[in-house]
């Protein structure tokens, strides 16, 4: 199965989410299902920002190349 996310994203979400301590030794299963939801919750946010930044930016290059 492919990765959606890599272990690096998964930590700083987690952290950022205030319970990185949980899984700092990579051990997942004390988190709950809760805050794996939050975490996705989190990262479709994010994506979701970075897409229209990226649209922004495309846009506005293309407005310029006029």
């Amino acid at each position: 199965m492919e990765k959606v996310m890599s272990e690096e994203t998964k930590n700083k979400l987690a952290h950022d989410l205030g319970f990185g301590e949980k899984v700092d030794d990579g051990d997942w299963s004390d988190v709950t299902t809760g805050e794996v939801g939050s975490m996705v919750r989190e990262a479709i946010k994010r994506g979701e920002q970075a897409m229209a930044e990226e649209a922004r930016a495309n846009g506005k290059a293309h407005q310029n190349a006029e």
